[in-house]
């Protein structure tokens, strides 16, 4: 399970009106080449997502001032009877979830939509949405994704994977710069392990290909730091099935490097960022539980052990410093580790459990929102407070809230497998 994300105000929400800048909006559109990967003609970006913060543009950059007096002369308004700045302006307040609906009005609301500019905008004005992306297999074991707007409640489909994750298993995914979902390595049914990587971008609703990692491997673990991707361990198909390498990409260089290997081979079934490290739990090549800590500053493993990993269950989340963990199969008992003692203590209950059976164990656990959001295998989603644990639930029912029904997809057979965050401006949060 990964996580991510950016907030939206909650002056936004209950329609508090921002005043939007104008701009010129022949200057707002930032051209970005077929992998998404560099932007070109804008003066500044956002670090790790090539965002461009700034609508001006170099003057220089189109080919003459008469092309660009014809372009500007030529194209039709976004808005008819309004300049398009002011367009703009009213664009950037429709709910994402009705950009979809957006993009098919014209090529030119297409482009907006799918650009730099427009999503800056709406992360600098303070209405930036967060959502929930999730992983679901159907019986005949095919996946797809599915979005929760927790705004509205509902979950949308996305579009189709691609084929060679249609029937994937032991692959991984996470979220890199806020709106770009990855999907890399993996076992293919046919083709056995695999290096490949794509991702889906929210702001082109579309699956887009990426550079495929070094090794090819499968049931390994990952995490983002610092917006980089870090993959470790696992298996790949051949004589050395248990994998020690270890390796990291890089969006702003779009490639993978090696990193150090991991001290003793492994496959990992639980992971952690928790303090600047990235912590993982997994089994030996003899089958013996080990775990491990990789520190990205110094690029080294080391062995932990201790009260944190001997009561380390999953789902966990490292979330404003502090590290939960799940301790019931319905995901109604939370614990909290503490590092002055080395011990998990006892932390919230939701006083109202669901039950034991395998739809509603608790898939995963991600931040939504400054909350702790909770997914079950029946798509069933609950929200915790964690900020204010010494309050009862019997006396503030808002500290454990069900936002979402269960039974949403009772056709399929949802099990545990990835639940990630993904937020819709471009801003990523470890």
């Amino acid at each position: 399970m990964e996580q991510s994300v950016s907030h939206q105000s909650s002056n936004a929400l209950r329609g508090f009106r921002v005043q939007a800048p104008l701009v010129d909006s022949v200057s707002c559109y930032c051209k970005v080449d077929s992998g998404l990967k560099t932007v070109v003609e804008a003066r500044k970006f956002v670090p790790g997502s090539k965002l461009c913060i700034q609508p001006d543009i170099n003057p220089n950059a189109h080919k003459s001032k008469s092309s660009r007096k014809e372009r500007s002369r030529v194209q039709p308004p976004l808005l008819p009877g309004l300049p398009d700045d002011l367009a703009i302006a009213c664009l950037i307040r429709v709910p994402h979830a009705e950009h979809r609906k957006l993009r098919l009005v014209c090529k030119k609301w297409y482009h907006l939509l799918a650009g730099n500019f427009f999503f800056s905008l709406r992360k600098s004005l303070g209405m930036a949405e967060e959502w929930v992306y999730v992983l679901k297999r159907d019986r005949d074991g095919k996946i797809s994704w599915n979005a929760f707007d927790p705004i509205h409640q509902l979950w949308q489909p996305l579009p189709p994977v691609p084929r060679e994750y249609s029937e994937a298993l032991g692959f991984g995914c996470a979220v890199l710069s806020g709106f770009h979902l990855y999907l890399f390595g993996g076992r293919d049914p046919l083709r056995g392990s695999m290096r490949r990587v794509v991702f889906y971008s929210a702001r082109t609703n579309k699956w887009h290909r990426a550079p495929g990692m070094l090794r090819k491997r499968h049931f390994f673990g990952s995490c983002v730091i610092n917006n980089r991707l870090y993959v470790a361990g696992g298996e790949c198909d051949g004589i050395h099935r248990t994998l020690r390498s270890a390796e990291v990409y890089d969006p702003n260089k779009n490639r993978w490097s090696f990193v150090q290997d991991m001290s003793t081979a492994m496959v990992p079934f639980i992971g952690v960022v928790y303090d600047g490290k990235w912590f993982v739990k997994g089994l030996g090549s003899h089958r013996e539980v080990m775990s491990e800590a990789y520190d990205p500053e110094s690029n080294s493993w080391s062995a932990v052990s201790g009260g944190m990993v001997s009561g380390w269950r999953n789902p966990s989340i490292s979330l404003n410093g502090k590290l939960y963990a799940l301790d019931c199969r319905d995901g109604c008992k939370l614990r909290v580790y503490d590092g002055a003692t080395d011990s998990w203590n006892k932390f919230i209950d939701s006083k109202l459990h669901f039950g034991s059976s395998r739809a509603l164990e608790a898939a995963g656990l991600v931040p939504l929102n400054g909350k702790l959001c909770i997914i079950r295998n029946n798509m069933s989603v609950s929200l915790v407070d964690v900020s204010s644990p010494d309050k009862q639930v019997e006396s503030n029912p808002q500290l454990w809230e069900n936002i979402a029904s269960r039974g949403h997809f009772r056709s399929f057979f949802v099990y545990r497998h990835f639940v990630v965050q993904l937020s819709t401006p471009p801003e990523w949060k470890s």
